[in-house]
């Protein structure tokens, strides 16, 4: 997990670069050897079941990849809750958020993702969006909480509670290690790590905790602006 340290950012990144500073994962959790840094081009279509902030049918859409435990996460979180609010007020941009639990370095990032997907799926994506800015907003969350914190999401506690239980061996768990994989396919080592998709265009990397300025100014590039 890191903060992005230059206003301007950077040119389109060819590939996940290690920095300093960075997110380094056991061998066991990077792609086969020989296989390279990763990718973007290899990022996952945006599709019907992933949690999306705006219009679905976007210009342009922001693929985020989050650990709920990460504090430069927490920054770009509001960051791009701006991005959405201005940029995305006609329409033409969409965030998605998905899971990249850094459980080598936050024992309860993968329990986080297991709650966010379980306020989806027992109430929806409103639910989610409402789940993820309140397990930010009590950073470092506590699991004891999540009861509280589904309620004021708008999920009801015993389904909340049901689904959670078996999350680690349903869908769910699936769907996490399924994110994380793709994240790590396309070269992210840490969080949060963005992808600016257009169609018809290679994917624009954000590495870390870009600024709201220095987001916006890629996000106004991908829009023509």
């Amino acid at each position: 997990m890191r903060e992005h340290p230059y206003t301007i950012p950077l040119a389109i990144l060819a590939g996940g670069v290690i920095v300093a500073g960075a997110v380094y994962f056991s061998t066991a959790k990077f792609p086969p050897a020989g296989s390279g840094p990763g990718n973007p081009a290899l990022v996952r279509p945006v599709g019907a079941s992933d949690h999306i902030l705006g219009n679905p049918a976007a210009k342009v859409t922001i693929v985020e990849y989050s650990d709920f435990d990460c504090e430069y996460c927490k920054s770009f979180h509001e960051t791009l809750h701006q991005i959405i609010a201005n940029d995305g007020a006609d329409g033409q941009v969409a965030w998605v958020l998905r899971e990249f639990p850094l459980s080598e370095l936050h024992d309860n990032a993968l329990s986080h993702a297991r709650a966010a997907e379980c306020a989806a799926q027992v109430a929806g994506n409103d639910a989610f969006w409402k789940f993820a800015d309140a397990l930010f907003a009590s950073q470092p969350a506590d699991p004891a909480n999540y009861g509280s914190l589904a309620k004021g999401a708008g999920v009801p506690g015993d389904a909340f509670a049901a689904c959670y239980s078996t999350a680690s061996t349903t869908a769910i768990g699936t769907r996490i290690a399924a994110d994380r994989q793709n994240a790590l396919d396309i070269g992210a080592r840490g969080t949060p790590y963005s992808l600016i998709l257009v169609a018809g265009k290679s994917p624009v990397v954000m590495d870390g905790a870009y600024s709201y300025d220095a987001a916006k100014q890629l996000v106004d590039q991908a829009l023509g602006n």
